[in-house]
């Protein structure tokens, strides 16, 4: 069975493995734990934890469990109070921290609970900070850094973290790596932040492919084309570069369209000359769908045919 490992963290991901999990192969997801935005930076703050929301949004989009059980996992306390806007698979990974003894042992677990077929790891078991470094002024927090990009030249760790070793080891056997659509310099990037997955990346054989937002990020990517974001991917990955693109060629109607206007969202612009000029192969393909709320996202089932497809 061919091995994938993709890099991510929220919806985005959680949307890719969705669909990769209904194919024959063994997939690793390694998860960003920086944020410190609504539930997960509360928890983060108040208990000392690494961030486990979009942890535990991956362990649901892999879950092979009955859907009341998933449904109750993702049920968040609306009511004022404590509990307010915590979901419940937060409040769950946050106590098997403090039972199993860190994140990464956490995950293990809600892993066999939940039937996850492959694996999901954070990062790091550590509490991280991401730091927005500019022209003589810092952003501390994942939600400054994604809301001041345009001011910031780097991000980093507020410390040195440690890869779990599982990680290098899954990169080295990895016959693709994946960096999946999501938040480029808050997702994304942080999992490319620690020098052990940089230089796992620079020994793998496996190909890198990026399957490429469909939408830019208000603050964050604004005006970006896809060329735009393999450069900025290609800054972090060091020695390595992006090798394969799947980007989007398909009209959106004008309704949704004009939505994400409003939002000051755009569809990500696809320049493929630029796009090749930077050495990476181009798969293009109609791989948008229109949710139920009208709301932009990959076509799970699609995009992840074409990874596979890429694997036989």
């Amino acid at each position: 069975m061919k091995k994938v490992v993709i890099f991510g963290g929220g919806s985005g991901i959680s949307c890719i493995l969705s669909g990769l999990k209904l194919f024959p192969m063994d997939v690793t997801a390694v998860i960003a734990v920086s944020d410190n935005g609504r539930s997960s930076g509360q928890l983060k703050e108040e208990l000392d934890i690494p961030a486990v929301g979009d942890l535990g949004k991956v362990l649901l989009a892999m879950a092979n469990v009955d859907e009341d059980f998933v449904r109750l996992l993702r049920y968040r306390f609306k009511k004022s109070g404590s509990l307010h806007d915590h979901p419940v698979r937060n409040i769950m990974l946050a106590a098997l921290i403090d039972l199993k003894g860190d994140l990464t042992e956490a995950s293990r677990y809600m892993s066999s609970l939940l039937r996850v077929k492959g694996t999901v790891l954070p990062v790091t078991a550590e509490k991280v900070e991401l730091i927005g470094h500019g022209k003589g002024q810092e952003f501390i927090g994942e939600v400054a850094v994604g809301h001041n990009v345009k001011d910031i030249e780097r991000v980093s760790y507020d410390h040195p973290i440690k890869v779990d070793p599982e990680i290098v080891e899954k990169i080295h056997d990895a016959d693709l790596v994946i960096l999946s659509p999501g938040s480029l310099y808050t997702s994304i990037i942080p999992n490319l932040l620690a020098p052990a997955i940089r230089q796992a990346l620079h020994e793998t054989k496996a190909p890198i492919m990026y399957i490429s937002n469909l939408v830019t990020q208000p603050g964050e990517t604004d005006g970006y084309t896809v060329s735009d974001h393999i450069k900025v991917l290609n800054q972090y990955l060091g020695e390595r570069k992006v090798d394969i693109v799947i980007a989007n060629n398909e009209e959106v109607d004008i309704k949704t369209s004009d939505s994400y206007t409003k939002e000051k969202k755009t569809l990500v612009e696809l320049d493929e000359d630029a796009v090749r000029d930077l050495g990476a192969e181009l798969e293009v393909s109609d791989i948008i769908e229109i949710d139920e709320n009208g709301s932009i996202r990959h076509d799970a089932l699609k995009t992840a045919y074409i990874v596979f497809s890429r694997l036989m």
